[in-house]
């Protein structure tokens, strides 16, 4: 427990030093995960998810099905899918400020059915910028907090 409060502390102070607004840890189960929730199904996210993408002159990647590929080896899954998009214009600079930052890159989003409603869930920014510690960067880690929200929001139906 006395841990898990100095990490809280920790992150709390990062994002405070770096103007990004961390989500309160106390209702949040996975520090550093952002999430929202819909009614919509999967596959319905994950098309308004394209979209949106698409909509922001944003670069899909690919679409990974996680319960495809568990149905392939005789295992099951609940639809699980992670998409992988990004720009590079942006992502660059913070794989320049600190390489390891490619481990974390292009950006994902995980559309999962959890229960009764379909959770969307992506990196928070400044976790990932204490995770790779571009505290000595100027980075639009705001911006990439903003778009990141607005998409997610995007692909439930909700408009931010």
């Amino acid at each position: 427990m006395k841990s898990r409060i100095l990490m809280t502390l920790a992150s709390l102070t990062l994002a405070g030093s770096i103007g990004i607004a961390s989500a309160d840890q106390s209702t949040n189960p996975f520090p550093g995960i952002e999430h929202v929730t819909t009614q919509s199904s999967v596959e319905e996210v994950e098309t308004r998810l394209r979209e949106a993408i698409d909509s922001r002159g944003l670069t899909l990647f690919t679409v990974v099905d996680h319960a495809q590929g568990a149905a392939d080896v005789d295992l099951e899954l609940p639809p699980t899918r992670t998409v992988i998009f990004g720009n590079p214009k942006v992502g660059t600079p913070l794989m320049q400020c600190q390489g390891s930052t490619a481990l974390d890159l292009p950006q994902k989003m995980v559309i999962r059915e959890d229960g009764d409603t379909t959770r969307i869930e992506w990196n928070d920014p400044a976790y990932l910028a204490k995770r790779h510690e571009l505290q000595e960067c100027e980075l639009p880690l705001n911006k990439i907090a903003s778009v990141l929200s607005a998409v997610a929001n995007e692909a439930t139906g909700e408009q931010e």
